[in-house]
């Protein structure tokens, strides 16, 4: 998925985004404050706040727009090497991270088992050894029953959006039409987006990681230390390499 024209309103759009509770469960998720790659980091929220805690940041996105505005953020004196690559193909890194993060339901966009597959092994690759890998999903009963037939919208002076969902042709996959209206001093501009996102299962993500040589520490639910329940909405995953990759 790459964000098209409206990357120059999606900090504004996400402004109420829990950015600071995702570094919160990063940062006691991991042993020390290493070197870690933010994958899928979009315009660098949780990049600058990991950096600001200590971590050493890379950020890696597949849009070049959204780095940009990434870029733009960073002070002289909080070095974050922001790179474009495609999480399925990362290069340049292996076995250099102690710890990798999807965060955002970023991995939903990854629509099919085998390319989440490419996506863990390519994160395999750039760990060290016992490495962390962290990320967040939206759960089967989010994709099932919330997000088919919704409306989200929102209004004010300079931006409005119009946000409706719908079930997709793959199982536990939906398909978000959104409609962003940016006032730009004279008239509003508008910019279209269709997102599509899937989400699997616990057990076949535990399936897939075990499959590329990670073992599932724990799953937890919304921001908290509970287990998942059957209406839990986002599920938080830690794992870490400890095998051989299978081919």
């Amino acid at each position: 998925m790459i964000y098209q024209g409206f990357a120059s309103v999606y900090d504004e759009l996400m402004s109420h985004a829990p950015y600071d509770q995702w570094t919160k469960w990063i940062e006691e998720s991991l042993p020390e404050k290493g070197r870690i790659l933010d994958l899928a980091c979009g315009t660098g929220e949780i990049s600058i706040r990991l950096a600001e805690k200590g971590f050493e940041v890379t950020g890696i996105d597949l849009s070049e727009e959204m780095l940009s505005y990434a870029q733009q953020k960073v002070s002289s004196n909080q070095p974050i090497l922001f790179l474009q690559q495609d999480m399925r193909e990362l290069s340049g890194f292996d076995g250099q991270f102690d710890a990798v993060a999807i965060c955002c339901d970023s991995l939903n966009y990854v629509k099919t088992k085998n390319d989440v597959i490419e996506t863990f092994k390519s994160v395999f690759r750039v760990l060290k050894p016992e490495g962390i890998l962290l990320f967040d999903v939206h759960s089967s009963y989010k994709m099932a029953e919330v997000f088919p037939d919704s409306t989200f919208a929102d209004q004010d002076e300079d931006i409005s959006y119009i946000w409706q969902s719908f079930a997709g042709s793959e199982e536990l996959s939906v398909i978000h039409d959104m409609s962003f209206f940016v006032w730009n001093g004279e008239a509003y501009d508008r910019f279209d987006e269709t997102h599509e996102q899937r989400t699997f299962p616990v057990d076949e993500y535990e399936e897939m990681l075990k499959s590329c040589g990670f073992q599932l520490h724990h799953v937890t639910a919304d921001f908290t230390d509970s287990e998942p329940s059957g209406q839990s909405e986002r599920l938080f995953f830690k794992a870490q390499k400890s095998k051989t990759i299978v081919s």
